[in-house]
């Protein structure tokens, strides 16, 4: 979504953000600070405000994670995901070794008997953030993983749909609900385990909603009962947190972050991470 988005050096007054432990129902605050050259980036947009802030978040529930701001006019982004070892080529079945391809840096899956290479390329989850009456629409898990626990209505996009499509589709089927999109409002990727997240704003085109197959029951939250505290995955606790804040600020934005999360954590830690490259509108 934003491969296109040309990044310069910021000379403009934006602010920066960094979460940090509030007694309030949903964890997190924004401190604003002062901005500096160093630590900000500006980017190219034909949107009302034509520029994006850029910094880095940590989660201040997890001890481990620091704040640190981007001190470069380019984002250097380090693969650190999980690669699963391929046996054998999709293609002919064949068996594989694992090497670096001439010409590449990575190790890929490389068939033994066509010599074709195995590429493995990250996952687009796609959801809606739907607001009806000032409220918003969750969905508590039916399946694994993360059974009981809350989410906005997402899942895995499918091959010969949009984003947008996927969305609309995955909102039908979790929560039998039809919506309307407004707007796109953020793009988490998670590089360890090779997602990515868009989540579109919505709106109910008709008031009604149910439990789909794969959640046990569907219900409207006002923003001061989103239940933090039992939330599926990192991208819901971030992309609710980010609303939650622009909301209360008067404004929606349009955000962009990389969710690093700890290595050797459980998936179930959904406050195991920090929040990079921090771009909102």
């Amino acid at each position: 979504m934003l491969k296109a988005i040309q990044i310069l050096g910021c000379s403009s007054g934006f602010v920066s953000h960094h979460w940090k432990p509030h007694n309030n129902n949903f964890g997190f605050s924004f401190v604003r600070r002062l901005p500096t050259t160093s630590s900000l980036l500006r980017v190219s947009s034909t949107r009302r405000n034509p520029c994006f802030s850029a910094h880095s978040e940590s989660n201040p529930r997890d001890p481990s994670s620091t704040s640190s701001s981007s001190s470069s006019s380019s984002v250097s982004v380090k693969s650190a995901g999980n690669v699963l070892k391929v046996n054998f080529c999709q293609w002919c079945g064949g068996p594989t070794k694992h090497d670096v391809p001439e010409g590449e840096e990575k190790i890929r899956a490389i068939c033994t008997v066509c010599g074709k290479i195995t590429y493995q390329n990250p996952k687009m989850v796609v959801g809606c953030l739907i607001e009806h009456d000032n409220k918003v629409l969750l969905c508590k898990r039916k399946i694994q993983p993360s059974y009981g626990l809350w989410t906005l209505p997402a899942g895995y996009m499918e091959i010969g749909e949009s984003a947008a499509e996927g969305a609309i589709r995955e909102t039908w089927e979790e929560a039998c609900a039809e919506v309307e999109m407004l707007s796109p409002f953020a793009q988490l990727d998670i590089p360890l385990i090779g997602q990515t997240y868009i989540i579109f704003l919505a709106k109910l085109k008709k008031p009604q909603f149910a439990p789909g197959p794969e959640s046990s029951e569907c219900r409207l939250f006002a923003l001061d009962d989103i239940p933090f505290n039992s939330l599926a995955f990192s991208s819901m606790l971030v992309t609710l947190n980010l609303y939650v804040q622009d909301v209360r600020a008067g404004r929606l934005n349009f955000h962009y972050g990389t969710i690093n999360k700890r290595p050797g954590t459980s998936p179930s830690d959904i406050h195991a991470f920090t929040l990079d490259y921090h771009l909102q509108s």
